[in-house]
């Protein structure tokens, strides 16, 4: 009897055997799968992450870079209205002053014509003459001496305000004379103010002021 109980133990020892090592080799297939299926869902899982993080990324730059360029659109709009403003205040104190000039060359004439009837009537007519001249260099003084001023008061253009008037000085436009008749080196500085309002009668009105 116990040589028959002898191979039955080795056969149910071969079979347990058998049984362990293949169960063992099935959770060995299981973890490998559930570790592959991990490492596909931790991919799947961070591409859309990945494409998560590049789309807000770029989305960022996309805002950053359009709130700068309506800043620098609305800055330019200011500066623009600020050098507008500027020029219609320019433009209106020469207004002024041409008509403070008329009105007193208006005033001079006019005193200067009844200064001049009374002395028609008497014979002597040296007085009269010694009147007008004298008249004359009065007119005439304040002409000499706007000369120079004038060539170099740029805002005397009109279109040209105090600070285009600046900025021309700084590009190497200093006198009236360089706009009225600019050479081949003052074109180019004056292509640098072609948005400027009014910018081909620039060198008419500078030939007026002249």
């Amino acid at each position: 009897m116990a040589k028959k109980a002898k191979p039955s133990v080795d056969k149910i020892v071969k079979k347990v055997n058998k049984e362990f090592e293949k169960t063992s080799a099935q959770i060995e297939g299981l973890i490998n799968d559930a570790l592959k299926q991990f490492d596909n869902l931790q991919n799947q899982v961070q591409e859309p992450v990945r494409k998560l993080l590049k789309d807000m990324d770029e989305l960022r730059d996309r805002e950053m870079k359009r709130f700068n360029d309506e800043f620098e659109r609305r800055m330019n709009e200011f500066h623009e209205l600020q050098s507008a403003l500027l020029e219609r205040l320019g433009i209106a104190s020469r207004e002024t002053g041409k008509s403070v000039s008329k009105s007193s060359e208006s005033t001079s004439k006019a005193s200067g014509t009844k200064k001049a009837a009374p002395a028609k009537k008497p014979t002597a007519a040296k007085p009269a003459a010694k009147k007008t001249s004298t008249a004359k260099p009065k007119a005439a003084a304040p002409k000499k001496a706007a000369k120079p001023a004038d060539k170099s008061d740029l805002t005397r253009v009109k279109g040209i305000g105090p600070a285009t008037a600046k900025k021309m000085k700084e590009a190497g436009i200093t006198s009236i004379e360089q706009i009225a008749n600019p050479s081949d080196a003052d074109k180019q500085k004056l292509e640098a103010f072609k948005s400027l309002k009014g910018f081909s009668e620039l060198s008419a009105e500078a030939k007026k002021v002249l």
